[in-house]
């Protein structure tokens, strides 16, 4: 499908914004504070949606499968960052939420170039990880229609695990490509295009509920408490031994 740049939402100029390269840096971050602040609302007509994908995320846990999430760019990055944090804050392994971005690892820190456009990148990805039906695979991405994120869920839909999408565009690609579509339209961005700006900040929090909701579910909190967080510092080490039944804590291997 040909590319339309002005039919996406997160393509178009912002029209609060006209005046950007002319404001002063208090007037920049002010109409950044008013913009970010459709964010949350805009999210809040989705939260169904993202409970079920919740909902799947703590059915894999409790089958001892995975959760991917796979994107390109921000999205990729994001779903990295995200992957990366749920090792120390609920104490699983680091191949229990596995970030997948176009181009691997190198491509955190830098752009490799095509390798979001290619589906069969994203299918082989996870045929690298030998992706099973109990899995789940998150596919992320503002503009909703990156091949790479594309290929992963036509094959992750294939072997027969939950799929969903997160994008910042109404009736997306890959939400169509998915069983649970959460397309959260947030509007132009402040910078044309910039979309680690409001459908970065979008993306984050959908992650955060996902991740969170699901490790709950599979019982990694007592209370409000993280119960298998790795003391990896002096402050986890002191909260660990100050506010929290001993039990809730694990030491990292080594530690006294």
């Amino acid at each position: 499908m040909a590319l339309v740049l002005e039919k996406m939402t997160t393509e178009k100029r912002n029209p609060n914004t006209m005046k950007l390269d002319r404001m002063s840096p208090l007037e920049i971050v002010t109409v950044m504070n008013q913009e970010d602040e459709l964010v949350p609302k805009a999210i809040s007509g989705h939260l169904d949606r993202i409970a079920q994908i919740a909902a799947w995320g703590t059915q894999s846990l409790e089958q001892n499968a995975r959760i991917f999430y796979m994107g390109a760019g921000t999205s990729g990055r994001l779903g990295v960052l995200d992957a990366a944090e749920c090792m120390p804050t609920f104490g699983v392994s680091a191949d229990t939420v596995i970030g997948l971005i176009a181009g691997g690892e190198k491509a955190f820190i830098r752009a490799v170039e095509g390798t979001e456009d290619s589906r069969d990148l994203g299918r082989e990805d996870l045929i690298e990880y030998d992706l099973t039906d109990k899995d789940l695979v998150i596919g992320i991405a503002a503009s909703g229609r990156t091949p790479y994120v594309l290929g992963g869920l036509e094959y992750a839909r294939k072997v027969g695990c939950h799929t969903a999408a997160i994008s910042c565009n109404a009736d997306s690609e890959i939400g169509r490509a998915a069983e649970i579509a959460v397309d959260i339209v947030i509007g132009p961005e402040v910078l044309t295009g910039s979309t680690r700006l409001k459908a970065g900040t979008a993306q984050k929090m959908v992650l955060n509920m996902i991740s969170t909701a699901a490790m709950v579910g599979a019982g990694k909190a007592y209370q409000n408490l993280m119960v298998d967080v790795v003391q990896t510092n002096e402050k986890l080490r002191k909260m660990c031994q100050e506010i929290r039944p001993r039990d809730t804590c694990q030491l990292k291997e080594g530690q006294k």
